[in-house]
């Protein structure tokens, strides 16, 4: 009987030095899940981004308006018989010590 209680005991010991430091561990269920939550976020900035420029690439391919905004906003072009201004704000004179 007592043999039989110390092989339980061993057992029991093996099992649970598994479950805490062994493959599967509870530290690293907890880490893969933090990992996965990290590469969850980053996946949907990317499907976002992936939206924006799908959005881009269909008004590009069906009108100019997308090219000449692009243009007006990216390049500071203007079109013929345009005036261009711009206004400068003055920068505030920093006070004197």
């Amino acid at each position: 009987m007592r043999v039989l209680i110390i092989a339980l005991i061993l057992v029991f010991i093996g099992l649970q030095y598994r479950l805490w430091f062994g493959d599967g561990s509870l530290s690293e269920v907890v880490q893969l899940s933090r990992e996965l939550e990290i590469q969850k976020q980053k996946l949907q900035q990317l499907e976002e981004r992936n939206r924006v420029l799908e959005a881009q690439v269909l008004d590009l391919q069906n009108g100019l308006d997308a090219f000449e905004e692009k243009a007006r906003n990216d390049l500071g072009m203007i079109k013929k018989g345009e005036t261009f201004f711009q206004i400068v704000t003055p920068a505030k004179p920093e006070p004197a010590n």
